[in-house]
């Protein structure tokens, strides 16, 4: 299973969802334990430490600070890694209207981390990116 490819089907097909929770960024030093309570949705090492996407309310159990509140939207399509300008014309689409995104690819699907605050916004403006590319 490799995924779509063809930038218009990704763009028309994708049905997006968008997940209840807020989720906060969160980052841990090199070799810290994972707090107790803490289930990230992602986690990614660097140099500086372990960044993780998690709950607002596991961080705020666990003591750990976290930065941008955000709501999580999944793109209900099954997109190759090596799919070219779906998230480019996706992010791009936010941008537009100021909104930052942080977009994370899974093996699946892409999932993107809008402002809390503007999700809706967000899940209007995909609804919409995807109507457009239907004709």
């Amino acid at each position: 299973m490799t995924g779509e490819t063809d930038l218009q089907r990704l763009l028309a097909s994708m049905t997006p969802h968008l997940l209840p929770d807020v989720h906060v960024f969160a980052t841990l030093a090199p070799g810290a334990a994972m707090p107790e309570g803490l289930d990230p949705v992602m986690s990614f090492r660097e140099q500086e430490g372990l960044t993780l996407i998690v709950k607002e309310d596991q961080a705020r159990a666990a003591g750990v600070d976290g930065i941008f509140r955000c709501r999580m939207i999944t793109l209900n399509i099954h997109s190759s890694l090596e799919a070219v300008g779906f998230l480019a014309a996706i992010t791009a689409r936010l941008a537009s209207a100021g909104m930052g995104v942080n977009p994370v690819s899974a093996f699946y699907h892409d999932h993107l981390f809008v402002p809390a605050d503007r999700a809706e916004e967000a899940m209007a403006m995909l609804m919409e990116l995807a109507e457009q590319n239907r004709l």
